[in-house]
């Protein structure tokens, strides 16, 4: 059985994931396709995973690749989660993921109605508000939340989360009917209002914004490509990772993998991945490297196994929910983590020894995603105790 070491999937993470600097490109698109979509919860994480990977980084570039030129597009996908994805993946993620998701949250949704008596049959009810909002957005180029509901006035009725609870929230229906419309790919989120942190999005249907409706994919053949896409640019990997990365049932990916066909390697540890079965050949170290990656990046979120490339950080850079807070790289390893401060300022800290020269490549990475954000100010949607420490 072929042998995988740390050391050389660290190398095919620095080449693939375009985190050496030899691999890095100025094509967001290629890089959002390589990682199998950028993570998108966090709308500055958008920009500084791209920026991490460019040869001359610029903040412009994801904007105008989702806004202008609409070749990347922000949808829900895999563990109920939004990412950015390139326009080939989008039916793909689409049959093999966000399908999924609307199910379960259109049975929350009228569980939530039926709770809240805001209908006698509370389905019925919103099939009916789903087609009048999709008949208001379609009369219109885009239109937010807040001018639909004023459209639709269905949409402006609010609903309790959680009552009682901790968490508690009163939320509207028109958020929850258009992440539905969204899961289902019938709408899609546009431009936001304000600057690229923003998450006030204006809407238009999945049609209009990118000139036809998102090509169905058979759901299995969609799956098979997802595991293909995804050992592509993480393997190898574990059957815990494809569980946990795609959020399907170890079922499901036993079932998709059988149309893949992939080759089992040992990796250290005494673990088995898998891999491709034309993946086999031997990847070769890169010249030493250096990168910020912001918080839920795609390769520090890409694999529930992580102490390959996390060793004992966890709990530093992670919430205790497994959301990775900012966090530095070298060589294909976690070695810190860092934030920004309220004046503007990026401060970070080692938890390794990486040497003089190393840490003197992490003080201008620093400076520069300091001069890239410029007046930009954010917080990590899921503070981590060493971000929050160093944020002050």
């Amino acid at each position: 059985m072929r042998r995988v070491s740390i050391e050389e999937r660290r190398a095919r993470l620095a080449r693939r994931h375009h985190l050496a600097s030899s691999a890095r490109t100025n094509d967001v698109g290629a890089v959002a396709r390589d990682l199998v979509g950028l993570h998108a919860t966090d709308p500055a994480s958008i920009v500084l995973s791209a920026t991490a990977r460019m040869k001359k980084p610029s903040a412009e570039a994801v904007p105008r690749a989702l806004y202008e030129d609409r070749t990347l597009l922000r949808m829900l996908g895999m563990r109920r989660t939004l990412f950015v994805e390139p326009l080939d993946l989008v039916p793909v993620v689409q049959s093999a993921a966000s399908r999924a998701v609307a199910v379960r949250e259109r049975a929350r949704l009228v569980k939530f109605l039926t709770e809240a008596g805001i209908a006698k049959d509370p389905g019925r009810w919103l099939r009916k508000v789903e087609k009048a909002a999709m008949a208001a957005l379609s009369a219109r180029e885009s239109a937010t939340a807040g001018e639909l509901a004023a459209a639709v006035p269905e949409l402006g009725k609010k609903l309790v989360l959680g009552r009682g609870k901790k968490y508690e929230a009163e939320v509207s229906i028109s958020s929850r009917v258009l992440l539905l419309l969204a899961a289902d790919g019938h709408v899609v989120r546009g431009q936001p209002r304000g600057s690229w942190i923003s998450t006030q999005y204006r809407w238009s249907t999945a049609e209009r914004w990118l000139g036809a409706a998102i090509t169905h994919v058979p759901v299995e053949e969609a799956r098979a490509s997802l595991l293909r896409s995804w050992l592509g640019a993480f393997g190898p990997g574990t059957l815990t990772d494809l569980k946990w990365w795609t959020g399907w049932s170890a079922g499901e990916v036993r079932k998709a993998l059988t149309s893949v066909d992939p080759v089992e390697v040992e990796l250290d540890g005494g673990g088995v991945g898998l891999v491709l079965s034309d993946d086999l050949a031997r990847v070769r170290p890169t010249k030493p490297w250096i990168a910020l990656l912001p918080s839920l990046d795609a390769t520090t979120m890409g694999w529930k196994d992580r102490d390959w490339y996390l060793g004992p950080h966890g709990p530093e850079l992670f919430d205790r929910m497994g959301n990775a807070g900012p966090t530095i790289w070298c060589d294909g390893r976690v070695v810190g983590g860092w934030a920004q401060r309220r004046d503007g300022e990026i401060a970070y800290r080692l938890v390794e020894d990486i040497g003089r020269a190393a840490t003197a490549v992490v003080g201008a990475a620093a400076e520069a995603v300091g001069k890239l954000v410029g007046d930009i100010r954010y917080t990590p949607r899921f503070p981590t105790p060493l971000e929050r420490e160093l944020r002050g």
